[in-house]
This record gives structure tokens, C-alpha cells and sequence, in this order.
């Protein structure tokens, strides 16, 4: 009797080596092909780390343009995306971190007629300062912001544009006027980030290269932050006033003071994009930040994907790289000229190309570009199979 086998046990486990040799890959390899988010992680931080060996001015300083704009995205999309408060003056609050530190970290000097205002500030601290001051323009106007939601607040904060620019052209001491003010160079611990090269593996190092680390570590630190706030207890608090602003209220959350909050750091984000973009411009000009900048800013948190910070990472790439590409390749593109021939300039095509992107957004792909990662389509799917 011990030596008597059930056919059907033995049949199953002959066949089940053959089958394991035939079929798909091993468990442990198979389950990596399903989940390569990790070592898209690795490339890309490794990508990032690599491009300022290898790549020229132009292209870093679109690099540093699309870190500043994601920064400033990533704040945005914490006010829009996950407490649904619009904010039409986000570029007022980029203009207010970009001229603090200037007038904290600038010397008093004459240009272009104006006798500007400098306190002399270690520029390091100017920069923290004036992230905070961003933060103190955003608290002064928080009261506004915690009892006005959608359209209203929109058209209040519209009227931030109209006073900023405003004072951008008339406060010459202040600002430099219609020409605007230098911008001096970043100092951390007698590193200076300007235009002194630093000869590292044999590559010339000016400002470009220097404050692409320094705008990688900004945005990295600011993404973990926004993401540790979304995944948290606030992150909550926040997606239950857009989602129902009343129940939210009756289970205790309380409402206004958490939308004058996040209105708060999402100034302070604001200010941090300011500080970078004047770094890398190495002048601040007072027309930059007006209405259509606050615009762009909507375009990228819409384009990219409400209420995540890789939609507002992606959409900040896409729309502040594409008139940076359309320049560069302007020669070789039908229907776009160089600026000042005569034809379609690439500033305007790009904003006719990412208004188009904004409607197919939100018409076709609510989730925006974030959904067209691996697995994203699958969580579109089972969200409108559960709805």
C-alpha cells in the first residue's frame, strides 16, 4: 500500500516542471517586468545627475527653467488640485520671492537711472527670507483666501496681478523699473554660484551647472514635503473641502483656517520658484510676471494632472520646455519662424500647441499626463469601473 501513488498527484507534479520551463520567466524577474517604477527612479536620478557633464548652456538653462516652474507647479496644485481654491495671482507671489532676495541679498547701487535699494544680505539668507516673505504676502492675503472659494477667489487674486504689476514698474528703487535689477549670485558655505568656473572631471563648471544641483535638491525636497502633506492627515483635510466642502465642516475640519493655510504655503512655494528663476535669469524684469504667467501655471497643474506632484513635475516640464524646444529647432519646424521674421514665433506657437493640450486634457484624460505612465491607464479604468 505505501508504494501505490494517486495517478492524478503524480500526473501534476510531472507536469508541473515542464510547465514552470515553458511558461512566462521566474516569479522574482516576472514581478519586476510588472513593477519598473523603481529603476525608472534610478535611470532618471542617475539622467539628472549625468546631464550637466554633458550638456550645453541652452539646454541647462531650460533644465533650470522647467525645476523653477515644477516647484512653483508643485505649490499651485496643492491650492487648486487638492483644496480646489483657484488662484489667478500666482505669478505675484513668484514676482515677491524673486525682488526680496534681490533687495536683501543686492548692494545699494545706481542702474539704469535708479538709485536701488540693497540690504546686503548673505545671499543665502536673502533666499530663505525671501521664500518667507512670499509666505507673509500669502498670510496677509489668507483672510480673503479662507472665506472665498472657486470664481470669487479666482477674481480676488486676479487683482494681486494688477497691484504687483503696478508696483513692479513704479517702485524704480525697489525693482529697477521697466528694465528691472541684476541678480546677485547665490553664496552657500564660499561656494559661489556664478559664472567662475569650477573644473570637475575636466568640464567647466559656470552658473548653469552649479545651480542645477542646487534646483535638483530644491525640488526634490519640496516634492517630498508636498507629498508627505497630500499623503497625510492634511493631505485629507484638504481633498474632503474640494470634494464637499460642508461635510467637510461637519466632521469637524476646520475649513478656513485649512484653506488660509495652504494658501500660505502654496505663496511660499511660489516665492521659492521666484528665488530660483531670478538665479538663473540673472535679471528680474517686471513684465515676466503677469497675467499670462499665472496662466501658464494653471496650464501646467491641468496638463499634468490635478492634486499629485508628478502631474505638476510633468506639467511644468511640458509647457515651460516647449517654446525652449520650438526656439531651438525653429529653423527645421514648419509653421515656425524665428522670433522677429515675421511668421509664427515659437512663443506663440507653444501657447497655441499647450491650450490645446489644456482642452484634449480635459476632455479625453482628466488625470492628465501623469495617467500615461505605466499603470496609470489601469487606475482610470478601475476608478470609473468603482464609480
Amino acid at each position: 500500500m505505501s508504494e501505490t501513488t494517486n495517478p492524478t498527484t503524480a500526473g501534476t507534479t510531472a507536469e508541473t516542471p515542464a510547465k514552470a520551463a515553458v511558461g512566462a520567466p521566474p516569479a522574482g524577474i516576472a514581478a519586476r517586468l510588472r513593477h519598473p517604477r523603481p529603476y525608472l527612479w534610478v535611470l532618471g536620478s542617475v539622467l539628472l545627475l549625468a546631464f550637466p557633464f554633458y550638456l550645453d548652456r541652452f539646454w541647462l538653462q531650460a533644465g533650470l527653467f522647467a525645476m523653477a516652474a515644477a516647484i512653483g507647479a508643485i505649490g499651485l496644485n496643492l491650492l487648486t488640485g487638492a483644496t480646489g481654491q483657484l488662484s489667478m495671482g500666482h505669478a505675484f507671489f513668484l514676482a515677491v520671492g524673486a525682488y526680496g532676495y534681490c533687495v536683501l541679498a543686492g548692494e545699494s547701487s545706481t542702474e539704469n537711472g535708479h538709485d536701488l535699494t540693497g540690504l546686503g544680505l548673505p545671499s543665502w539668507l536673502a533666499a530663505v527670507l525671501a521664500v518667507l516673505l512670499a509666505g507673509v504676502a500669502g498670510g496677509l492675503f489668507s483672510p480673503i483666501a479662507g472665506r472665498l472659494r472657486g470664481a470669487y477667489l479666482g477674481i480676488a487674486t486676479l487683482a494681486l496681478i494688477f497691484i504687483g504689476q503696478h508696483v513692479l514698474f513704479n517702485a524704480g528703487s525697489l525693482t529697477g523699473g521697466f528694465n528691472g535689477r541684476a541678480v546677485p549670485p547665490l553664496s552657500l558655505f564660499g561656494f559661489d554660484f556664478d559664472d567662475t568656473e569650477v573644473v570637475v572631471a575636466a568640464v567647466p563648471f559656470q552658473s548653469s551647472e552649479k545651480l542645477w544641483y542646487a534646483a535638483l535638491l530644491a525640488l526634490l525636497l519640496s516634492g517630498l514635503f508636498a507629498r508627505g502633506v497630500l499623503r497625510g492627515r492634511p493631505g485629507r483635510a484638504l481633498n474632503a473641502i474640494r470634494d464637499h466642502r460642508i461635510a467637510a465642516g461637519v466632521m469637524g475640519v476646520p475649513v478656513a483656517r485649512y484653506r488660509a493655510a495652504v494658501f500660505v504655503l502654496s505663496s511660499m512655494y511660489a516665492g521659492l520658484a521666484g528665488v530660483l528663476l531670478a538665479l538663473v535669469f540673472q535679471r528680474t524684469v517686471p513684465e515676466y510676471f503677469g497675467m499670462v504667467l499665472s496662466l501658464e501655471y494653471l496650464a501646467m497643474i491641468v496638463i499634468g494632472g490635478l492634486g499629485t506632484v508628478a502631474g505638476a513635475v510633468v506639467g511644468a516640464a511640458f509647457v515651460s520646455l516647449l517654446p525652449q524646444v520650438l526656439t531651438h529647432y525653429s529653423d527645421s519646424l514648419p509653421l515656425v519662424s524665428a522670433p522677429g521674421t515675421g511668421g509664427l514665433a515659437p512663443g506663440e506657437a507653444s501657447r497655441y500647441l499647450y491650450g490645446a493640450a489644456v482642452v484634449a486634457a480635459v476632455l479625453f484624460l482628466p488625470g492628465g499626463l501623469t495617467r500615461l505612465v505605466p499603470g496609470g491607464l489601469t487606475r482610470l479604468k478601475n476608478s470609473g469601473e468603482k464609480k
